[in-house]
């Protein structure tokens, strides 16, 4: 009886969404920080969510890869790889990586399907200007070959589902608008 009960009250329950919000944009133009805070206001609404960030990626997943174009994009597709598996079992996924050329990203929502991209965007000079690490002035110097935004292309997205432009919003606005989107996408009940 009691299993009886208890597929009946996990029949009545709504099941999650799954879906990839792959946030990118240069180096320093805000992603992981809008990306953390999105995560932090689902799991407050209890969506089960899973952070996928670069810096940690590599240290992990990926720390056999470089950074030239052929590293940078199988990169990406060993995240999509894993990002697709969560996303299909319902869970929200947030990726956070520069990804810095269309084709790769094409390829990303092709084989994840539930995919929104997230285009942070900022200028350059705001962003060497928020560059803790000095990265973006190594690059200056050519300390740092195949940096992104310097000696590196980044082709930005051309119809992103959501654009946020760091330099003129705050966190929370830009975390906001995130919200708006995925509730007006039907992602969120």
């Amino acid at each position: 009886m009691k299993n009886c009960t208890d597929r009946g009250e996990r029949g009545n329950k709504m099941e999650q969404k799954g879906f990839t919000l792959w946030f990118t944009g240069l180096p320093s133009s805000g992603k992981s920080a809008v990306a953390d805070r999105v995560a932090e206001i689902l799991k407050e609404k209890g969506l089960k969510v899973e952070r996928l960030d670069g810096d940690i990626v590599r240290k992990s997943l990926t720390r056999d890869l470089g950074f030239s174009k052929e590293d940078r994009n199988e990169n990406i597709r060993r995240v999509t790889f894993v990002a697709k598996l969560l996303t299909r079992n319902g869970v929200a996924v947030l990726t956070s990586f520069i990804s810095p050329y269309r084709e790769i990203r094409a390829q990303s929502r092709d084989e994840i399907g539930k995919f929104i991209e997230v285009y942070v965007k900022c200028p350059l000079e705001v962003c060497i200007e928020r560059d803790v690490r000095g990265m973006y002035k190594k690059a200056l110097k050519g300390e740092i070959k195949e940096f992104t935004g310097v000696s590196d292309p980044y082709e930005e997205p051309l119809n992103p589902e959501i654009l946020l432009d760091t330099d003129k919003e705050t966190l929370e606005e830009s975390a906001e608008k995130v919200i708006q989107n995925l509730n007006d996408l039907g992602y969120l009940e």
